[in-house]
This record gives C-alpha cells, structure tokens and sequence, in this order.
C-alpha cells in the first residue's frame, strides 16, 4: 500500500512540475514598440527622483537630465546585485524596466 501511495505522489509531483523557458517565466520579452520620454519620465519618477531631484547632486528630473546621462542610467541599471553603484540604491529596476531605458537609447532618445 505504501508503494502505490509513494508511486501515485511522484506521479503527481513529476505532471505538476512545469518545464518553461526563462523567456516563458522571465519579464524579459523584448520591446518591440517605440520608446518615448514618457515611459522612461514613468519609471525615473517611481524610482529615481526620490534621490534625483532637480537639486540633487546627479538631477534627472528633466528629459535633458535623462538624456544627457543615459550611458551612466544604463551602466548604473544594469549592474549586479552587491555592486556598491547599482542603482537604485536598495532595490532594483525589472528587466523590462532595463529594456525600456536601452531601447529609448536605441530610438534615438525621443522626447514625445
């Protein structure tokens, strides 16, 4: 009896196991759309102005902030956990939130 049971839980364990693609389980897909300003503006202010006012040491409360510094954003974005200047400090950006700032670069840094 308790083969058949073990044999019937395995059974279960293996049909319930999920065998995906990091593509299919990631929030990776690449972004096919135009990229403008404002999409980028959207994620700056949920997690950038709070240390990058306009006052700040390193502003990006402007389109000519942003753009002026998008090398450094997606050098600072894209670091490793643990990285003493990855940012935002204490957390981090999705990788589609990454792949919106690369592909407004790639469009050319449009602003509307």
């Amino acid at each position: 009896m308790k083969k058949i049971l073990y044999l019937l839980s395995s059974a279960a364990l293996l049909t319930a196991c999920d065998s995906r693609t990091y593509e299919e389980i990631s929030d990776n897909t690449p972004i096919t759309a135009p990229v403008r300003y404002t999409e980028v503006k959207a994620i700056i202010d949920n997690s950038c102005i709070n240390c990058h006012s306009a006052g700040s040491f390193k502003p990006l409360a402007t389109y000519t902030d942003v753009k002026n510094n998008i090398d450094g954003i997606i050098d600072r974005i894209q670091r490793p956990n643990g990285d003493p200047g990855k940012m935002p400090q204490g957390g981090s950006l999705s990788q589609t939130q990454i792949n919106t700032f690369i592909k407004w670069k790639a469009d050319g840094l449009t602003e509307n």
